[in-house]
C-alpha cells in the first residue's frame, strides 16, 4: 500500500514494476576492451548553430530566417564547447544534400521541392558525397575549403570531428560535381532494365515511372509557387524508396525524398556476397580487413568505402552512420575495417534499434558504438513521465554487461523530442537526474545535443518539422542556444540565471566523467538492497555504485519532481568487503557541488545519511 501511495504522489503509474526485456549476453564476448577515460560527443546541427536570426517564420527562407555557417564555429565557440567537457564534435548535416535554393551559378542543379522535405532539406538525402552543403559556406564556391578549415580549427581545440554517412539511401537526384578521378556517380553504370543486379547501386521498378506522392494535408513548400512544383519528377524507371517501399508512387509517409541503395541483398532477402566465416566475431579489424582483400563485393560497398576514406584523408576522425541496421553487417565489416586500417582511433557510431542485432553490428560489423535508445533512453523517458520505477535500469545494465561499453548514451538528438520539451521531461530541471544517470551508469560515451545544456525545448513551428524537435528540415533559430551564443560572443551573456546554472551543471558533470577512473570500471546496483527495505527510500530514488581500484563512487538520484527524500542508504556487505573497508567512518564528497557527508561501516555493512531534494543527484566519491 505504501508503494501505491508513493506512486500516486510522484505521478508514477501503477505499472511501475514493468521490467525491460532481457537479452542474454553472448558468452564468447564477455571480455570488453575499454579506453582509459570516458568520451563525450557534442552533436550540433551545423546550419542552426551560428544562426543569430530570431524571426522563425514557418517555412521561412534563408533571407527571412537566417542560417549558420562553418565560420560561425569560431575559436571562442569551439573552446567553450571543449571546456564544457567535450571530446568529439559531430557536425550534423555537412555532406551536400538536396535543398530548395538556387545555386545554379555555382554549377549546382536545382532540387525539385516535391522530393525535398522542408525548404532547407533533410541532411539524410545526400546528393553529393564528395562535397558539402553550400548553405553552410560564406562563399559556396569555396565550401569544401571552408569545411576543411573548420576541421583544422576543431583539431586545434582538441576536438575530434565526426560527420554523417548514410549508406542505406541517398537523394532521389544524386549528382556529384566533385567526384575524384575515376569515381562514377551512384547508378551511373546500373542496368535499369532489371529489378535487381548485384552490382546495381539501386533497385528498380522496370516499366514504371516514379510518381510524386500526394496528400490532402501536405503541399510542398506549404503551397508556395515554384516552377519545379508541377506534380512530376523525372525518374524512369522508378526506384525503390529509401525505407524499402517498392511502389512507383510511394506513400507520403515514406522516405520518398530518397532511394534505397543496393548492397547485394536480393529482393527475397537472401545475400549475394561472401559471408563472414564462423568465429569472426572474435577477430580484430585487421583480420576482417585481410578477409575482404581478395573478395568480390558489390559496387555499392566499394563506393561507400571510398567515400569514408576520402573524408578520413581530410582529417575527419569518425562517422555517425544513419539507420545502420538496414545495411548488412558484412558491409560494415568491410568498410569499418578499411577505415580502422587508416585510422585505428576512428570513432564509429551507428543508429541501430534492434537489440537482437546489437552484437552482430558490434562484433561482426566492427562498430565502436551503437545508440542505447530502446533500453536506457526509453526507460529513463518512462521514469520521468511517471510510467515506471527506475529499478529496471539495473536489469538493463546486467542484460548488456558484455557490450555496455559500446552502447552510447544520450537523452537528446536531432531525431528525438527535446529533453526539456513538455512531451519529454517537461522542464530542464526534471531532466537533470536523467542526465546524471545517462552519463555515469556505464563506461560508454555520453552524447548531448547542442542547446540541451541550456534547456532548449524545441517549441518552434519551423514548417515541415513539428514542435518538441528542433527542425532538421527548415531554416530556424534555436532560442536558448542563441541566448548563450549572445550575438557571436559565445559567453552566455543573454542566458537567464536558471539557464546559466543548468549549463554549469552540465559542465561540472561532463568534465567529471572525463577524468573519472571509476566510470571505466565496474557497476553494481544497490537498488535492491534499499528498495522496500530502507525507510524513506521513496519511489523516485535510484542508486548504484561505480568503482575501480583507485576510485569509488556512490550515485544517488531522485527522479521525483514532487518529493524530497531523507534516508539511510545501505551499502551491502559484499561491496564493503570488495572495497576492503574496515569498520569506521569515511568522508565522501559530492562531485557536482562539493557537499561532504560520511559513510559509516558497522559490522561490515555501510550506511550513508542522504537528504536529497526534488530532481537532485549526488555523485559521492571516496578513495
Amino acid at each position: 500500500m505504501k508503494r501505491i501511495l508513493l506512486l500516486g504522489l510522484l505521478g508514477l503509474s501503477l505499472n511501475a514494476n514493468a521490467q525491460t526485456k532481457k537479452h542474454k549476453p553472448n558468452a564468447k564476448n564477455k571480455k570488453v576492451t575499454v579506453v582509459e577515460k570516458k568520451k563525450v560527443v557534442y552533436q550540433v546541427f551545423t546550419r542552426l548553430f551560428g544562426n543569430k536570426n530570431t524571426t522563425n517564420k514557418p517555412w521561412g527562407t534563408i533571407e527571412e530566417n537566417g542560417v549558420g555557417k562553418f565560420s560561425d564555429f569560431t575559436d571562442k565557440a569551439l573552446q567553450e564547447i571543449k571546456d564544457l567537457g567535450v571530446t568529439h564534435i559531430w557536425y550534423t548535416g555537412v555532406p551536400h544534400h538536396a535543398l530548395v535554393r538556387d545555386y545554379t551559378k555555382f554549377g549546382i542543379s536545382n532540387d525539385d521541392p516535391e522530393v525535398v522535405k522542408g525548404r532547407a532539406g533533410s541532411p539524410y538525402a545526400v546528393k553529393d558525397y564528395y562535397n558539402v552543403n553550400p548553405d553552410l559556406a560564406v562563399n559556396p564556391a569555396k565550401r569544401l575549403e571552408e569545411f576543411e578549415a573548420l576541421i583544422g580549427r576543431s583539431h586545434k581545440h582538441n576536438l575530434k570531428v565526426i560527420i554523417d554517412i548514410v549508406p542505406n539511401h541517398i537523394a532521389r537526384k544524386y549528382v556529384s560535381l566533385s567526384n575524384p578521378k575515376g569515381v562514377r556517380d551512384f547508378g551511373a553504370d546500373d542496368d535499369t532494365n532489371v529489378e535487381y543486379d548485384r552490382n546495381n547501386n539501386f533497385y528498380y521498378i522496370p516499366g514504371q515511372h516514379f510518381q510524386v506522392p500526394t496528400s490532402d494535408t501536405y503541399k510542398p513548400l506549404n503551397g508556395e509557387k515554384n516552377p519545379l512544383i508541377d506534380g512530376t519528377f523525372d525518374e524512369n524507371p522508378a526506384k525503390w524508396t529509401g525505407n524499402g517501399s517498392r511502389l512507383a508512387k510511394p506513400d507520403i509517409n515514406d522516405w520518398y525524398e530518397t532511394v534505397k541503395v543496393n548492397y547485394g541483398i536480393r529482393p527475397d532477402g537472401s545475400k549475394d556476397f561472401p559471408e563472414l566465416p564462423e568465429g569472426y566475431e572474435n577477430k580484430s579489424y585487421k583480420e576482417h580487413f585481410d578477409f575482404w582483400k581478395d573478395k568480390s563485393v558489390p559496387s555499392s560497398w566499394i563506393k561507400f568505402r571510398d567515400i569514408a576514406l576520402y573524408w578520413t584523408a581530410k582529417g575527419v576522425d569518425g562517422f555517425r552512420y544513419d539507420m545502420a541496421e538496414m545495411v548488412p553487417y558484412e558491409f560494415w565489416s568491410y568498410m569499418n575495417s578499411a577505415i580502422k586500417m587508416k585510422n585505428p582511433d576512428a570513432f564509429l557510431m551507428a543508429e541501430v534499434y534492434n537489440p537482437n542485432e546489437y552484437r552482430n553490428y558490434i562484433y561482426k560489423g566492427k562498430m565502436d558504438f551503437l545508440y542505447d535508445k530502446v533500453a536506457t533512453y526509453d526507460k529513463l523517458k518512462e521514469v520521468i513521465q511517471g510510467k515506471s520505477l527506475p529499478d529496471g535500469l539495473s536489469d538493463i545494465q546486467k542484460s548488456m554487461a558484455d557490450i555496455e561499453h559500446h552502447m552510447l548514451h544520450f537523452l537528446d538528438n536531432h531525431d528525438e523530442q527535446r529533453l526539456a520539451s513538455p512531451e519529454f521531461a517537461g522542464t530542464p530541471k526534471k531532466g537533470k537526474p536523467l542526465m546524471v544517470v545517462s552519463a555515469t551508469i556505464g563506461s560508454s560515451p555520453t552524447m548531448i545535443y547542442f542547446g540541451q545544456e541550456v534547456g532548449e525545448a524545441g517549441n518552434e513551428n519551423a514548417g515541415f518539422g513539428t514542435h518538441s524537435r528542433t527542425s532538421i528540415f527548415d531554416y530556424v533559430g534555436v532560442p536558448n542556444h542563441q541566448r548563450w551564443m549572445n550575438g557571436g560572443k559565445f559567453d552566455g551573456g543573454q542566458l537567464s540565471k536558471s539557464e546559466k546554472e543548468l549549463r554549469d551543471f552540465y559542465k561540472r558533470l561532463l568534465n567529471f566523467t572525463l577524468k573519472s577512473d571509476a566510470l571505466m570500471g565496474k557497476f553494481q546496483e544497490i537498488q535492491s538492497d534499499n528498495r522496500d527495505k530502507t525507510q524513506g527510500y521513496d519511489a523516485g530514488i535510484y542508486s548504484y555504485v561505480r568503482y575501480s581500484n583507485s576510485e569509488k563512487l556512490i550515485v544517488v538520484t531522485n527522479f521525483s519532481w514532487v518529493t524530497a527524500s531523507k534516508f539511510d542508504l545501505k551499502i551491502p556487505a559484499n561491496l564493503i568487503s570488495e572495497w576492503k573497508l574496515k569498520d569506521g567512518v569515511y568522508k565522501v564528497t559530492d562531485q557536482l557541488y562539493g557537499k561532504t557527508s560520511e559513510l559509516k561501516v558497522v559490522d561490515g555493512v555501510g550506511s550513508l545519511k542522504v537528504e536529497i531534494g526534488v530532481s537532485e543527484s549526488f555523485i559521492l566519491k571516496f578513495k
